[in-house]
């Protein structure tokens, strides 16, 4: 394994650690947490440290040497958990993400924010909190479980001085394989000098002894070993009894013991000097089972991506097939269908199976906006609490990634301007405290993600008011309740008095909007006055393969994103009214919603003028709550293969993408959202532009 190799590994390995830190840190915030909870955050930032030692990353050492030893003045009680304590722990775990980025990408830390939080870290261990560590050789006892005598693997090493030298802990080592299984650990002591005087501080003569049972094979405890193997020598040998048999390691450094290099075993192995047995006053835990590590598989993500490709060619060759069948007028009892019923089926099950792997849960993007959050209300002098639902969700990694932004602007927005003064809240009846809600879930093939604040609610009458002294709208212009709301996402459009770190520009909600239908998703505002405001974006699941309906407009065939309808109608005389000159509205259980010709809207010619014979698609938008959709018929249901058109054509009004359908022709995929917002004139002078250049370029 090269060097870059093992650094991207280390990396790799880093956000776990920050990951289970920083869900650690927030255990112990909220009174949730117990010894082991303390012991794993430790553990995290002493990983950390001890693997950066390996790399000379001496910024990201030197913190968490600071971050580790106030936390094991914690775990050993010399100092409590009180909230300005947490505070700190939680600030350093933000530096200690950052140190690791800056890692990551070659760039020095940045002193302005490391120092003040070195500061408070050192003013919890007082004059004497931070010595030079000495060596003290000292009778050690260990506290794991012991194994049978028939441990599956038997594990031997021997630190050099680097090992220790770049803070690494043999016992921190051992306790990640008693992890693993069972295990029994002995100390051959046979390279200890005879003569005290003959110590050396640095030098390190022990050798472990560690027999790890309930193990499958040798890799997770080489993965123990991954940014040691090159301090120390290490043996791992398979376990029959009282007789091992050597495991070979071909990714094994040359500093690693072989059964041609080891020796003999030192006399002393048949002694052992720490060991654990069990008594009646000291129960057993053979009864518990062991904790197995997550099996994990890193892959290239153009690996991935190239199979996604090779997928989205089966469900497109799957359409083929079932477009030649039913153009061959096969009678519906031929046992073709039945074997294309599989076939679609498999289909499906491959698409979401290579789906699965891409996908990752949207925790460490919540975490994120936990430290955001942090920021905001010290930034706004507020006190506000952030609570995350769902964070197992999985979603596509490319959305999540691309996700990162628009959630900081409404983190921020909603702390900012949602959230009221700990004075005003209390005035109004509520906690000193805010409480916004980050959550996430999956509905209907969708995720939806939720910010949720106890604020005051969105002011309309201001809103309004900006707006129009900002030109967006005229004075006299009547705007629902929601038509107002959706005016937070006009460009330029702010209602911050002053500018500040978080606010005032005029750019916020305007670059969510764009970031949400870029994704292919929508976001719609719900709030009530003195109660709070909700957010909520409603996302595809993937980027690549969606379900949609086909549907002919015009005669030409399209596809409606199956995640935009609500239902489907074919309306009656008694469902339409008339408004206006050329609008109809559609009566639907006691409520009215416009309806959209797409084909006027698109500038085509409908196979009918009249309602009756065409088939209407519910639909809801951000720019209207319902609306819909006049098509002139329906074809089927099916899954299709997004193609983006905008590197070829560019943006294209009303167009989200492209697919191609099982008889070779390609289909347009319809924009609901765009379609919705846009005025018919608006639409048509863009798509008769667009017509021209495209006639101007053949």
């Amino acid at each position: 394994m090269t060097d870059i190799a093992i650094l991207d590994a280390f990396f790799e390995e880093c956000e776990d650690l920050l990951v289970a830190l920083s869900d650690g840190l927030e255990h112990m915030r909220e009174g949730k947490a117990d010894n082991e909870t303390v012991n794993a955050v430790f553990r995290s930032v002493h990983s950390i440290k001890g693997a950066a030692g390996a790399f000379s990353l001496e910024d990201l050492v030197s913190f968490a040497h600071i971050f580790e030893t106030v936390l094991d003045d914690v775990r050993s009680g010399k100092l409590g958990t009180d909230d300005t304590l947490l505070r700190v722990l939680q600030r350093a775990g933000d530096i200690l993400a950052d140190l690791v980025d800056a890692a990551r990408d070659g760039l020095p830390a940045d002193a302005d924010q490391v120092d003040p939080v070195v500061a408070e870290l050192q003013s919890f261990l007082g004059a004497d909190g931070l010595v030079e560590e000495e060596f003290v050789f000292e009778a050690l006892t260990l506290a794991f479980d012991s194994a049978p005598n028939t441990a599956t693997y038997q594990v031997q090493f021997r630190p050099s001085r680097e090992f220790y030298a770049t803070g690494n802990d043999p016992t921190l080592v051992i306790a990640a394989l008693q992890d693993l299984g069972p295990c029994t650990v002995r100390t051959l002591n046979g390279d200890l000098p005879q003569d005290f005087a003959d110590f050396q501080w640095d030098e390190g003569y022990l050798t472990w002894q560690v027999d790890v049972a309930d193990q499958q094979n040798d890799l997770a405890i080489r993965e123990v070993f991954q940014f040691v193997d090159d301090l120390c020598d290490l043996q791992i040998a398979e376990a029959f009894g009282d007789e091992t048999t050597p495991v070979a390691d071909d990714d094994a450094p040359e500093a690693a013991l072989s059964p041609e290099t080891a020796g003999p075993m030192p006399e002393t192995a048949q002694e052992p000097v720490v060991e654990r047995a069990e008594t009646e006053d000291a129960p057993a835990k053979a009864d518990k089972p062991a904790k197995r590590p997550a099996s994990t598989l890193r892959v290239d993500p153009e690996r991935v991506d190239r199979l996604i490709n090779a997928v989205g060619e089966l469900i497109i060759n799957q359409s083929v097939i079932s477009q030649r069948i039913d153009e061959a007028g096969l009678p519906n009892s031929a046992e073709l269908h039945g074997d294309l019923d599989d076939y679609k089926l498999l289909a499906r099950e491959i698409q979401e199976g290579v789906m699965a792997i891409r996908a990752q849960p949207v925790k460490p993007l919540f975490q994120r906006m936990l430290r955001i959050a942090r920021e905001a209300a010290d930034a706004t002098g507020k006190d506000v609490n952030l609570v995350t639902e769902g964070d197992g969700t999985e979603v596509d990694k490319i959305v999540v990634e691309r996700l990162a932004d628009p959630l900081t602007h409404m983190i921020r927005n909603a702390i900012d301007h949602g959230i009221e003064k700990p004075q005003d809240r209390t005035n109004a009846g509520k906690p000193a405290t805010g409480t916004l809600r980050l959550t996430a879930s999956q509905r209907s093939g969708s995720i939806v993600i939720e910010i949720i604040d106890d604020g005051a609610g969105l002011n309309r009458k201001r809103i309004k008011e900006i707006a129009v002294s900002k030109g967006l709208i005229s004075a006299d212009l009547q705007l629902t309740e929601q038509e107002i709301d959706h005016l937070l996402f006009a460009p330029g459009f702010s209602t911050a008095a002053e500018v500040t770190n978080l606010s005032g520009r005029g750019v916020g909600m305007d670059v969510v909007k764009t970031a949400i239908t870029a994704l292919g998703g929508r976001i719609t505002i719900s709030s009530t006055t003195g109660q709070g405001t909700t957010f909520s974006i409603t996302l595809p699941l993937t980027l690549a393969v969606m379900d949609g309906m086909i549907i002919n407009v015009g005669g030409q065939t399209m596809v409606v994103p199956i995640s935009s309808i609500l239902e489907t109608i074919r309306p009656t005389d008694a469902d339409l009214s008339r408004i206006g000159l050329h609008s109809q509205l559609l009566r639907i259980r006691g409520d009215y919603v416009p309806i959209i010709d797409l084909a006027e809207r698109l500038g085509v010619r409908s196979s009918s003028e009249t309602m009756t014979d065409r088939v209407l698609l519910l639909i809801q938008t951000e720019a209207v709550t319902q609306c819909a959709l006049a098509v002139d018929d329906i074809f089927d249901q099916r899954q299709v293969v997004v193609k983006s058109m905008q590197g070829s054509y560019g943006e294209i009004a009303g167009i989200s993408g492209a697919t191609i359908l099982g008889d070779g022709k390609i289909a347009l995929i319809i924009d609901p959202d765009a379609i919705a917002a846009a005025p018919t004139t608006e639409l048509k002078l863009q798509i008769q532009a667009q017509r021209e250049v495209a006639h101007a370029a053949t």
